[in-house]
């Protein structure tokens, strides 16, 4: 059974609901999580907030946390699954936010270095994804990762 499969089961089994907030990988865990038949009983929506503008006016991430640990941060995934989860009246998200690559790194954040955060009402994880395996595989990594972690909560 896929991943994405055994997240639709286990928020079904439970009548839960999950949203997601993606930077980097722009929809990418949206669309495997609606890939699978009957999504529509547990899937309510996805925001991909690729600028901080739209982090902060539909996310709710604040100023001051972009201002002082970047988009690329533990506070700022943190902060997106909380808002993806109050504003798509969900239960669980899943959030990402990072530096998929060729270019954008820095010696403090490489290229590869994505933020991931599951939710599952007030229980936050969060991880560090690092290593650059090129642009695809970087976001493929953390789609897996990001429903990996969700599973883990849900367990």
């Amino acid at each position: 059974m896929k991943l994405e499969e055994i997240v639709g089961e286990l928020l079904r089994e439970k009548n839960l609901s999950l949203s997601t907030a993606e930077s980097c990988t722009g929809g990418s865990i949206a669309a495997l999580v609606t890939s699978v038949p009957g999504s529509s009983a547990y899937f309510n929506g996805g925001i991909v907030a690729y600028s901080n503008e739209v982090k902060m006016a539909l996310l709710h991430v604040s100023a001051e946390t972009l201002e002082k640990y970047g988009a690329v941060s533990r506070e700022t995934v943190t902060e997106m699954a909380r808002g993806a989860m109050k504003a798509l009246k969900t239960d669980c998200a899943v959030a990402t936010s990072g530096i998929a690559g060729p270019g954008g790194g820095s010696r403090e954040k490489p290229v590869g270095t994505v933020w991931i955060a599951a939710a599952y009402k007030n229980e936050i994880v969060t991880f560090r994804q690092e290593g650059d395996d090129g642009r695809a595989e970087n976001v493929q990594k953390a789609v897996q990762n990001a429903l990996m972690m969700l599973c883990g909560c849900l367990k």
